[in-house]
């Protein structure tokens, strides 16, 4: 089984190599496991890190359809598409977002189309589809209206995947995806960032500015958990997507302000002091357009899981990132 994922240096597209390669096997075209032969990691950066046989390292362009050519063959059963250019970045460079977040989506589904062979498509959507006055808790039939270029170019992938699923080029599902915390690593450029800021930074013993005010409300998922969704989306069989292919994962619903007192109940007022507020209109405009909390309803039906609490994902990330922070 040949299975190809985009976005493979980053944060997400990692950890999903390992887990796959950890695994063994996946579900094919017909629901039959097979054993993964070829794991095609495809970024603009090489991927290090990783000794295995079955790994195969390509380097490139994602929205060259030159590059999509040699990328995608007949043989490729199944599709993990994480490349993406983040939030803030998107909204700062429209060209580059277009042309990575949406026309290389549209290049690569394009490509399978001519193909003819309808592979497995797993790919991360966003609640930054959705904007404007929004109820408490967003059902699964929210009328999308995105507040940022992010967010409609999330949205018109999602719109060209449905299609193509439903016509049969593909068999494909669309994650849309809380806000992943705590990442390792330096901040980046999505408006989303800071979520792993104030736990990453004041547990590294740093300070850490928070650009929206404590009352603001995230939907977050741990990355453990993210990963485990994303494999569980693979591993459905396309005539249980009854309800669409856009799925709305279940998350945590919690205020940048329980966010702090969770940090402060597992580390201390020393490092929950070390964040402060420091309002960023730009940020708080983007990350106010998003939900705070989804019913998520077809998305538990189908199986998908959500982190139970919020100390539960520091612990996490300690455990896995910071095995020293605490033992002081």
């Amino acid at each position: 089984m040949k299975i190809l994922v985009t976005g493979a240096a980053g944060f997400l597209g990692r950890r999903l190599i390992n887990a796959l390669l950890q695994r063994g096997s996946l579900s094919d075209r017909q629901g039959v496991s097979q054993a993964i032969s070829t794991l095609v990691a495809f970024d603009l950066m090489p991927l290090a890190g990783f000794s295995d046989s079955r790994l195969k390292v390509l380097c490139g362009d994602i929205a060259d359809p030159e590059v999509l050519r040699g990328l995608v063959d007949a043989e490729t059963d199944s599709i993990f598409h994480l490349a993406a250019v983040v939030s803030s970045q998107a909204e700062q460079d429209f060209e580059l977002g277009m042309r990575i977040n949406f026309a290389a989506t549209q290049n690569l589904l394009e490509r399978i189309r001519r193909l003819g062979t309808c592979p497995k498509w797993v790919m991360t959507s966003s609640v930054a589809v959705f904007g404007g006055q929004l109820p408490e808790q967003v059902e699964d039939d929210q009328v999308w209206a995105p507040q940022s270029s992010y967010g409609t170019q999330k949205a018109m992938n999602d719109l060209l995947l449905a299609d193509y699923s439903r016509r049969g080029f593909v068999d494909g599902r669309s994650l849309r995806m809380p806000t992943i915390a705590v990442r390792p690593g330096k901040p980046n450029l999505a408006a989303s960032s800071f979520a792993s800021s104030i736990i990453r930074e004041p547990l590294n013993g740093q300070e850490s500015v928070c650009p929206v005010p404590l009352e603001t409300r995230l939907w977050l998922m741990s990355p453990a958990q993210a990963i485990s969704n994303l494999i569980h989306g693979h591993e459905l069989p396309g005539e249980m997507l009854r309800r669409g292919r856009v799925i709305n994962m279940p998350g945590l619903s919690i205020t940048v302000e329980k966010m702090i007192d969770a940090l402060r109940q597992t580390a201390g007022d020393e490092v929950a002091n070390r964040v402060r507020i420091e309002r960023s209109p730009a940020i708080e405009k983007i990350v106010g357009s998003w939900p705070g909390s989804f019913a998520s309803s077809y998305a538990r039906n189908l199986g998908f899981t959500h982190d139970q609490d919020f100390d539960d994902v520091i612990a996490q990330f300690v455990d896995e990132y910071l095995p020293q922070a605490l033992e002081s």
